[in-house]
């Protein structure tokens, strides 16, 4: 970054860091002692939908790889869903003892995508945990931000949140995952799986 950047107020992009990801298992441990919320086993990639074969190949590769992985491990294959916003997830269902394995499901399509020149097509990707009653709460990784943040969708059709939750579990993982400080950028993923 150069001094016109400074003086113009211009930063420089935060580069995505994946392996942020592998954080979540032991922020997971946090979450549950802490506030009581454990994994459900689901997680998603959230990516813009682009058209052409170059990015449908790239996603037929990633979803192959995942689903044969789930196959060996005896889980459910991946699903590619479409939310009503037009945004694209591919979802992957473990057990809930199986953060470790979720998260790299999530890392695979991230990278995979990454490598093949789609990285600016992500956009997020998301854990899901629920407490004892069954409210539900997602931490949300900001692709190009390389930063995570609660999202806790209150239940009901109305799409409404929880702001109190999302900050105090923001407090709880403060020491354990990379946090999102600008909370204009806690962006709402209304329709998101698992949610």
């Amino acid at each position: 970054m150069g001094l016109l950047d400074i003086l113009l107020g211009r930063t420089k992009p935060v580069a995505p860091d994946l392996d942020q990801l592998f954080a979540l298992p032991s922020a997971a441990v946090t979450l549950e002692a802490a506030a009581g919320f454990t994994p459900t086993g689901e997680g998603a990639v959230c990516f813009a939908t682009v058209e052409g074969a170059a990015f449908e190949q790239t996603r037929r590769e990633v979803q192959a790889l995942l689903d044969a992985d789930a196959e060996r491990g005896g889980g459910p294959p991946v699903e590619l869903v479409q939310d009503g916003y037009g945004y694209s997830w591919l979802v992957s269902r473990r057990t809930p003892d199986q953060l470790p394995q979720l998260v790299n499901d999530l890392h695979a399509v991230n990278s995979s995508l990454e490598v093949n020149g789609f990285g600016p097509q992500l956009l997020c990707s998301l854990a899901a945990f629920q407490d004892e009653r069954e409210r539900r709460l997602a931490l949300v990784y900001l692709y190009k931000r390389g930063t995570f943040y609660p999202f806790a969708p209150l239940p009901g059709a109305a799409e409404r949140r929880d702001s109190a939750l999302e900050l105090q579990v923001k407090a709880v993982l403060a020491n354990d995952l990379r946090t999102e400080q600008e909370l204009s950028r806690w962006f709402p993923v209304w329709g998101a799986p698992g949610l």
